[in-house]
């Protein structure tokens, strides 16, 4: 590693050709106005400071490794860390050339620090930018003089904010010329060249250590980048990497982080079963790709894997993109509910429905019961959080042949609750907050849609349906008096579901603060069921009862259109036994615990299989040559066989087992 110190007139020119090219794993320009503003501010101190000295100013550090010399005078570069200065800087440089003119001789002597006038075209231009967000063609059109397409690049956006502070600053009467010269000569950068031995991509990861701002997503790209080999990296990079990035872009958040982090976060809780935290993204993704994936070969199937998934993921966020008709409403159903805990396990199902593992249609019911289980955690006012634990273990325990079967089973032991707790909620507790608006009217719209099953069609809203408080959200004297003394009592029933309702906003403005009779004869007109057939019946007075009672009936509609799930009760009394004998093949084992029971059905598929190997491949999260559970037991084989899990986990893996090897109707157990 070789590190001096530069100026710019150096950086850019080096007493002849230089390019800089951004290698794939830099992200895209990504600089905003703070950031330009602040370097303008820098170099107009040096202007000012060079009238009476010679100053310095140092950037900060670039690095690079040489990409070969094509000719004795031109170099070119591999812009491992710096791309955001120099590309800034540059921007800058352009303006002031076009501020002045092309006959004009500082325009010449500015754009030989631009271009490289006497090469060809792919060595024309002395930075090439990523072609992410168009950077580069938008950089180039710049540079030529031309028009640049309203691209997202913020490339435009940058060289738009110089023209204007250099316009600014002509008609203040500051030289651009001596501006130009204390730009190249008094600015300055630590240049540091790293040899073509040395890793990039382990200098760019370090980099983030020390206080660079890089995205969990821009270390990842940093890295698949640097495992490709020389020869196929663009080809791969390209047409993988690059279109993930496109479809899904940390520019846009979802659940408060970028998508393409997001989506990386929740693929990784599918494979590994486990959701890593926020800011260990990159280190857990490095992880598995080093344990897992050490060949070139398997590295590049995974990435060609995590691509496939990123289509799925992209489908979750936007279901449009879905051809399906039946599978993209349930899927605008789900985003409704903010289902984005549930993802990782919906890109397994995803996957399983494209590999033709599951039916269309146990695909959609799957879905319905996820919708299902999100539906009654929210309305019993259970926080999301446990959800986001919960998945990636849910997807280690249905992971077989009987999706829908196991998905059921699952659940109800999954903190999923009762008819009971949920009624007790809605009448207990509001449910109205702001982040929760978005479910709230997902669930009234379900139950305006099920009062019309018998109709052969439904009533849609106009326009977007909005939330309608019956008592009124400000208490008008009207109110206080139609209610009674005890109107401050009644008023926390405010967010509860019995005083809410489905309106437009057009409706909602009519509506507003007014005399619930007005309000009663407005909605019994309503075209929307939930509110013709309710307030059609004669409701005297709006108070505590009403609200009880309506929210009585909402939630009887609730548990008709969400019913709780069949096999709860079962599932109950089988955690509550405890096995006493186990009988396989005629032979009868005395047992204790279900992973007793687990252990003896273990041992006899293992002497039963003709092909070992294929039995541990097929049942990998329960069989390994290691020792690497919480709970596990050796087996006559070496094995280790995990046994942690529940009791109906671990007879849904009984099943599996017995009917992969060939005795699924050849054991029976007995428990108390």
């Amino acid at each position: 590693m070789e590190a001096v110190s530069r100026t710019l007139k150096e950086v850019f020119s080096r007493g002849g050709d230089v390019q800089y090219k951004l290698p794939h794993f830099q992200r895209a320009y990504a600089w905003e106005k703070s950031n330009w503003k602040t370097l303008f501010d820098d170099v107009m101190s040096v202007y000012e400071a060079s009238a009476t000295t010679t100053p310095e100013h140092f950037l900060g550090a670039i690095v690079v490794i040489e990409d070969g010399t094509h000719n004795v005078a031109m170099t070119t570069y591999k812009l491992v860390d710096g791309q955001q200065r120099l590309v800034t800087i540059s921007l800058l440089l352009c303006a002031i050339a076009n501020r002045v003119g092309d006959d004009s001789r500082l325009h010449r002597g500015v754009k030989k620090y631009l271009i490289n006038s006497d090469e060809e075209e792919d060595l024309f231009f002395k930075i090439v930018p990523t072609e992410k967000y168009h950077d580069k063609e938008v950089y180039f059109s710049i540079l030529n003089g031309q028009p640049a397409q309203n691209y997202k690049s913020l490339i435009l956006d940058a060289y738009s904010f110089f023209e204007k502070q250099i316009s600014i600053i002509e008609r203040d009467k500051v030289d651009l010329g001596r501006l130009f010269e204390g730009i190249v000569n008094y600015m300055q950068v630590v240049f540091i060249k790293l040899n073509r031995k040395e890793q990039p991509y382990k200098i760019f990861e370090s980099l983030n250590a020390k206080g660079k701002v890089l995205t969990q997503s821009d270390l990842v790209r940093n890295y698949i980048a640097m495992r490709l080999p020389a020869e196929s990296q663009e080809q791969i990079f390209n047409e993988y990497w690059a279109k993930i990035e496109d479809i899904l872009q940390d520019k846009r958040k979802t659940n408060r982080i970028g998508e393409l982090t997001a989506f990386l976060r929740h693929y990784l809780a599918f494979v590994n079963r486990n959701l890593p935290k926020k800011n260990h993204v990159y280190a857990r993704f490095r992880d598995r790709m080093e344990a897992e994936y050490p060949a070139t070969e398997r590295f590049i199937e995974e990435i060609k894997n995590l691509h496939q998934f990123a289509l799925y993921y992209d489908k979750l966020l936007r279901p449009e993109g879905e051809p399906d008709e039946e599978i993209q409403k349930q899927l605008v159903r789900l985003d409704k509910l903010e289902a984005i805990p549930t993802y990782p396990f919906l890109m397994y199902l995803y996957d399983s429905y494209t590999k033709s593992e599951i039916l269309r249609e146990e695909f959609l019911n799957v879905l319905e019961v996820i919708e299902n289980y999100l539906v009654r955690r929210f309305l019993s006012g259970d926080p999301m959080a446990y959800v986001h634990n919960m998945i990636p273990g849910l997807i280690r325990e249905v992971c077989g042949d009987q999706i829908l079967l196991e998905v059921k089973r699952a659940l109800p032991s999954k903190r999923y609750p009762s008819d009971n707790r949920l009624s007790q909620n809605l009448l207990s507790n509001p449910i109205n907050d702001r982040p929760q608006r978005k479910r709230v009217v997902f669930v009234l719209e379900a139950l305006n849609r099920y009062l019309s099953k018998a109709t052969d069609g439904y009533t849609v809203l106009r326009n977007k349906a909005t939330i309608e408080h019956i008592m009124p959200q400000t208490m008008s004297p009207e109110w206080k008096n139609h209610i009674g003394a005890s109107w401050a009592e009644v008023y926390e029933y405010l967010n509860f579901i019995g005083n809410l309702t489905i309106i437009t906003q057009e409706w909602n403005a009519t509506l507003s603060n007014s005399s619930f009779f007005k309000k009663r004869d407005m909605l019994v007109r309503h075209a929307l069921l939930i509110n013709k057939e309710y307030f059609s019946q004669e409701i005297e007075r709006w108070d505590k009862d009403a609200i009880h009672t309506r929210t009585k009936y909402l939630t009887k509609l609730i548990l008709e259109v969400w019913p709780a799930l069949g096999e709860s009760s079962l599932l109950v009394g089988v955690i509550r036994t405890k096995p006493t004998s186990l009988t396989i093949l005629g032979e009868t084992f005395d047992v204790k615990t279900w992973r007793d029971v687990a252990f003896h059905m273990a041992e006899t598929a293992y002497e039963l299989t003709d092909d070992p190997d294929a039995l541990a491949r097929e049942f990998n999260l329960h069989f390994s040559r290691q020792n690497k559970w919480r709970s596990s037991r050796k087996m006559s084989n070496g094995w280790w066989l995990n046994v942690h899990a529940s009791a109906q986990n671990i007879i849904s893996f009984c099943h599996k087992l017995a009917s992969y090897v060939g005795f699924a109707d050849e054991w029976n157990y007995t428990s108390d």
